[in-house]
């Protein structure tokens, strides 16, 4: 693209018109720059657009942020699935050059709003080639500082190290090597001085304003150049103490602590974006001293005493104003890092812990406005603090965990005065309970937020309580409250409780609370219907001693009508029509309960309409994920118990899955093909025409083209080739099924669904029905043996080929296989088949192979040849060691339904639905034992010629793997003569 007038204009209208609220003009000229993004020089045109200051400058603006975008997609381009070409057209390196010799003066010269943008790309630049691709720029940015600090131009002082702090960052995140530390000792040769140089030269700028009676103006960006400064220090001091800060500690510190002790009324009087702008730094502060707190405690234990009363007195005076948190969240981690070191002594003096109980702790942890209104007007943001445990960047929890910090070493002290202050707080409640119900929610709080979590478990104790007597003392008289929508913020306290003890509450006294529990979900308030449903569907997960279910169909089975009546009623109210923890909660009970054929109507039909819904506008991608898992478990509980309703649930479910298709909702077609795999399996042969018609849609090369949709539509081709092989052998379809097969296997990404396609297909069809088709399978698979050995494509092919001797014989395996290329199976067998089957694992895969490959030395005439002796051994060799690994290396246990994280999106990946998976079939269901297989059919062939196998063994097999054999063979009675 050439910078012309024509370009300018161009570009100028196009992105004029992303800025149109009319969709028309705005899809056009998104779709135009998209286009032209693809050709040569396009970010350069784009950074000479932002730099031309006759363009109206949100013109420029936008222009600016496409430029920031085009270089994060473009600058250094992941290469695509199968390790080839990437799948955009990257920058060249000329013009990377003329890129990164603009951005710099530009963005210094840009307005904030447009530097801001810039700055970002500079950083998108320097993640991939700062220093060593740009070794000018630190340079070019040290010079540019060193003037501005002259001139005191604090817009361009603040931009350069905007970009510093912006470049510097990777220091915090990545692991320490080598090359890291090279960087970073590059940076801390160039920018280290120069940084401590403009902090102090501002320090004293702050100091004069202050003392003269500077206004906020003047002192605003002086404050926001030493916020910087210190995210700097953080990101240079982070991987280790460099030797110019220790020697420069001092400096460093005394600034630091001032910023703490002091105040600045010209800003802090200027009103909240004031006090903001101070709070910010003291912040930046804290966290500069929590990281020498935690990394370099010997080195500033001088500095401790000073700064952990600075902080002390600073908590004192942050009001509980929500614009002031993250001052109180920095400073009290910053205690909370002092409490379990090794200076925690700083508490050991009399009334200090008390004393944090009373003015940090219990003022943090009660609930302010800000929480009630959250509570009230943005209840999934709430739940994601208080029962996700997002809230680690709360007061209420940090102040807990100052609690815990500070119990590391005075454990006893912290648990009699929380145990006291807990009953200080109930005792207050009920003297007046209408007054002071916040004192109860705080006691709440202090025991659920003190709790301690056992490892691996959802098992959860305290010591501030009895758990039992507690619950029923406190909890109970909430959860029995007649009244489910009175106090709303204690039913919600009471309900946590309750879910995060309920493996400590016996099943006799839980089982109490059950039909209050489906009371709550009618509550009005979004939070207590959504930690109702919460509780209950974490209560159907808990186990009891032997890992079985501590809660059975029989425990719900009378409150069922009800509860699954109020779950769909709660999806009903206001802001709960997408709840997911209502969602997850009906997964859950229709994995437990017993459906009625009444029941399954009922249901099928809610959440058929729910779909119908959703299908309109998909927005929550984890309550449709358990909306489709819940139609999953309750189409394969009820056919279970009633065939006949699997036409029912086609009645409901067809229309709305005929919406997703047609309508083009690409979100759910993963889903729906995992639907329909579920109810072809579940059909009796024929299948009926509709399924047919979707056949042909699955034949259309375009219904492969989306990534996320394949492993769907392999498990849906699986379902149809095993339901209707007669119907897969008319026309073109199989030929078309195998070039499905061909396409997948050839990207390492989806050769795996490639192979299940094939093994399908072999379990499948009779071998006149794919006879014709064999040699060019083969030749397929031999090509990508050649073209990429990886584990994973070895691992398949040995599954396939032990298949296709299972269900075809040896001699078909091997002649096929020659006429492709002469003697390719002994290459095959030496190169592949022997020395890998020791990567087998699953018990299935390991019966298949270990039988597949005895057949192979028990009756094909190529191994059975004297000639062959060697190869033979080789494979004994090989089956011994695949069936001598010990028992725990192969069992594998049903996993439970994994729990869908929050990370759940639509486009990313495939997503499983663990209620639609393909039962895995075992093609060897007559065989028990593929060691008592293995040695019998060996003693066996040794009957017919005595003596000549052991002679082989001895001659072949391993000493380790002969002492082996001999042990399987007294195992079973059975000898190798």
């Amino acid at each position: 693209m050439e910078w012309n007038p024509q370009t300018l204009q161009f570009l100028s209208e196009c992105f004029l018109h992303t800025l149109s609220p009319a969709p028309e003009p705005r899809r056009h000229a998104e779709s135009s720059l998209d286009e032209a993004s693809n050709r040569p020089n396009y970010g350069l045109a784009v950074l000479r657009l932002v730099a031309e200051s006759s363009i109206d400058d949100q013109i420029r603006q936008a222009a600016a942020v496409n430029f920031k975008n085009h270089l994060r997609g473009r600058w250094s381009p992941a290469p695509s699935d199968d390790g080839g070409a990437p799948a955009v057209t990257p920058i060249l390196d000329p013009e990377k050059e003329q890129i990164k010799s603009l951005i710099v003066p530009l963005m210094l010269s840009a307005t904030p709003k447009i530097q801001s943008q810039l700055s970002e790309a500079l950083a998108v630049i320097g993640k991939h080639d700062f220093p060593k691709s740009w070794p000018a720029l630190l340079p070019e940015l040290v010079s540019n500082l060193q003037k501005a600090s002259q001139a005191s131009d604090y817009t361009s002082i603040n931009g350069i190290l905007g970009t510093a702090n912006s470049i510097f960052k990777k220091f915090r995140f990545q692991y320490k090597t080598n090359d890291l530390l090279l960087d970073l000792k590059y940076c801390l040769d160039n920018f280290a001085a120069p940084l401590l140089e403009i902090f102090l030269k501002t320090a004293s700028l702050i100091d004069a304003a202050a003392s003269s009676g500077g206004n906020a103006a003047t002192l605003r960006p002086l404050f926001e150049s030493q916020r910087l400064c210190c995210r700097i220090f953080f990101s240079l001091n982070f991987q280790e103490l460099p030797e110019f800060f220790e020697d420069h500690m001092k400096e460093w510190m005394t600034e630091f602590r001032k910023y703490l002790t002091t105040s600045y009324p010209a800003l802090e009087g200027s009103g909240n974006d004031g006090v903001a702008v101070v709070d910010e730094l003291r912040a930046a502060v804290c966290e500069n001293i929590n990281l020498y707190m935690e990394k370099n405690e010997e080195e500033f234990q001088g500095y401790l005493n000073e700064f952990a009363l600075a902080v002390w007195t600073l908590l004192g005076n942050v009001s509980q104003s929500s614009s002031r948190d993250q001052l109180a969240i920095t400073a009290i981690k910053f205690l909370t890092t002092v409490s379990t070191s090794v200076h925690h002594t700083l508490f050991a003096s009399e009334g200090v812990v008390p004393q944090i109980c009373q003015c940090i702790v219990i003022p943090n942890v009660r609930l302010r406005d800000d929480d009630e209104e959250l509570f009230e007007m943005n209840y999934i943001e709430f739940i994601r603090r208080d029962m996700e445990g997002s809230d680690l960047d709360t007061r209420r929890r940090i102040a807990c965990e100052l609690l815990k910090g500070i119990a590391t070493h005075y454990g006893d002290v912290v648990r009699s005065i929380v145990s006291a202050q807990i009953q200080n707080l109930l005792s207050s409640f009920a003297a007046n309970p209408a007054e002071n119900w916040k004192d109860k929610d705080c006691a709440i709080y202090l025991v659920v937020s003190l709790a301690t979590k056992k490892a691996g478990t959802s098992y959860v104790s305290t010591d501030l309580v009895d758990v039992q007597s507690f619950f029923e003392s406190v909890i109970v008289p909430e959860l029995q409250s007649p009244d489910v929508n009175g106090f709303p913020m204690l039913k919600a306290g009471a309900l946590k409780f309750f879910t995060m003890f309920r493996s400590q509450i016996s099943k006799q006294i839980a089982l109490k609370f059950f039909p209050d529990l489906v009371r709550f979900l009618a509550s009005e308030s979004n939070v207590v219907h959504s930690y109702a449903a919460s509780c209950i569907e974490k209560l159907l997960l808990v186990k009891d001693e032997v890992s079985r279910p501590r809660y059975t169909a029989g425990d719900i089975n009378p409150i069922f009508p009800m509860l699954m009546n109020n779950l769909f009623s709660a999806l009903k109210l206001p802001e709960s029509e997408e709840n997911q923890y209502v969602m997850k909660c009906i997964m859950r009970v229709l994995g437990v309960a017993d459906i009625s054929a009444e029941v399954a109507r009922v249901c099928i039909e809610g959440l058929a309409f729910i779909l119908g819904e959703v299908c309109k506008n998909p927005k929550n991608p984890i309550f449709n994920h358990y909306l489709f898992e819940s139609v999953a478990i309750l189409v394969k509980r009820a056919s279970e118990r009633d065939p006949s309703l699997v036409s029912v649930f086609e009645a409901s479910l067809f229309p709305r899955l005929e919406i997703i298709l047609s309508n083009d909702v690409t979100e759910f077609f993963p889903y729906t093909f995992q639907l329909l795999a579920q109810l072809v399996e579940l059909n009796r042969p024929p299948i009926p025409p509709i399924y047919m018609q979707i056949f042909e849609i699955l034949l259309s090369p375009d219904s492969w083209k989306r990534a996320p949709n394949v492993p769907a539509l392999v498990r849906l081709l699986q379902a149809f080739l095993q339901k209707a092989p007669n119907e897969i052998n008319q026309g073109d379809r199989l030929t078309k099924v195998l070039g499905i097969f061909d396409t997948l296997i050839q990207s390492s990404s989806t050769s795996e669904q490639g192979f299940y396609v094939l093994n399908t297909v072999i379990e499948s069809l009779e071998y006149n029905v794919i006879q014709p088709y064999i040699s060019h399978v083969w030749a397929a698979l031999f090509r990508e043996l050649q073209r990429r050995r990886t584990v994973k494509l070895i691992k398949s092919l040995l599954i396939f080929m032990s298949l296709f001797l299972i269900k075809h014989g040896p001699s078909n395996l091997v002649e096929t296989m020659n006429l492709v290329q002469p003697n390719i199976f002994n290459v095959i067998l030496s190169q592949f088949w022997i020395p890998n089957l020791k990567l087998i694992t699953g018990s299935i895969e390991l019966k298949l192979i270990a039988v597949a490959s005895t057949r192979l030395i028990c009756e094909s005439p190529v191994l059975l040849d004297p000639a062959a002796a060697e190869s033979w051994g080789k494979m004994v060799d090989s089956i011994v060691t695949l069936l001598s690994r010990p028992e725990q290396d192969r069992a594998e246990e049903e996993p439970d339904m994994p729990d869908i994280t929050e990370n759940v999106g639509y486009t990313a990946t495939f997503v499983r639905l663990y209620n639609a998976g393909k039962k895995e079939e075992d093609p060897l269901k007559d065989i028990r034992d593929p060691r008592e297989f293995f040695v019998a059919s060996i003693s066996r062939l040794s009957a017919l010629s005595p003596g000549r196998y052991p002679k082989v063994i001895n001659e072949t097999v391993d000493p380790t793997n002969q002492a082996a054999l001999l042990q399987l063979c007294n195992s079973y009675n059975l000898t190798i003569v």
